[in-house]
Order: C-alpha cells, then structure tokens, then sequence
C-alpha cells in the first residue's frame, strides 16, 4: 500500500496537528493513508482504512493511537479490541491488521528507527 505524502507536510517546526485536521487532509487526499508529518527516522501518518484494513507487513518499528471509532487488531496472531485513545506496538515486519471495525474507525500511525526495526 502506497503512503500519500502530502504537499503541505506538517514538519518539526509545526509542533501541533489536530486529528481533525488531519482528517480534512486525509479526506481531501483521497486516499486512506496520508504522511502528515516527518523529522529525523519519526513519520507520523493518519490512516482510516475503508471496511477492509489491506495493510501488510512493514520493515519499520510502528506505533498506532486509535483517533475514532473501534474495532478488533490482529497482531502477530495475537487479537485485542481497540478503542479511542488506544496504544498499540507493531515490530517491523509482523502481520498486523485491524478487522470488525466502525465506520467512523481512524488512528494515527508513528513509523520510527532504522529498517528492519530496532
């Protein structure tokens, strides 16, 4: 799955994006990811998937903060429910996806450390 970068990415100099903006961006982008953010190997993105999650398996440490909505993430065979204000941890390269979510359903993704993960 491609990552959008947007033409008027956010950078280390913005030190505040509200989810609500993001959401607008992400809406305006047509896509259902979108890099907001970036500084050093930290990329903040904000993802609402569309009924299905096709992620797959990325080569960097991640880290996703549930926005809105609910839903059900499979991580490394291992399944939790999720909620607003959820943290979750997804090592490079581990099969992860969230399922039986909200339509409503959005988080922001954090990429971070080298490939590979760390």
């Amino acid at each position: 799955m491609e990552h959008l970068k947007s033409k008027n990415n956010f950078n280390s100099i913005n030190m505040k994006i509200s989810t609500k903006t993001a959401l607008e961006k992400l809406s305006e982008s047509k896509s259902e990811f979108l890099e907001l953010f970036h500084h050093g190997s930290l990329v903040a993105e904000i993802y609402k998937p569309d009924k299905i999650d096709k992620q797959s398996p990325h080569t960097r440490d991640e880290i996703y903060v549930i926005t809105k909505g609910s839903g059900k993430f499979i991580n490394d065979g291992k399944t939790v429910e999720v909620q607003i204000g959820d943290f979750l941890f997804v090592k490079a390269g581990i099969e992860h996806r969230f399922f039986d979510f909200t339509d409503d359903f959005s988080t922001w993704v954090f990429f971070y450390g080298p490939e590979g993960g760390e």
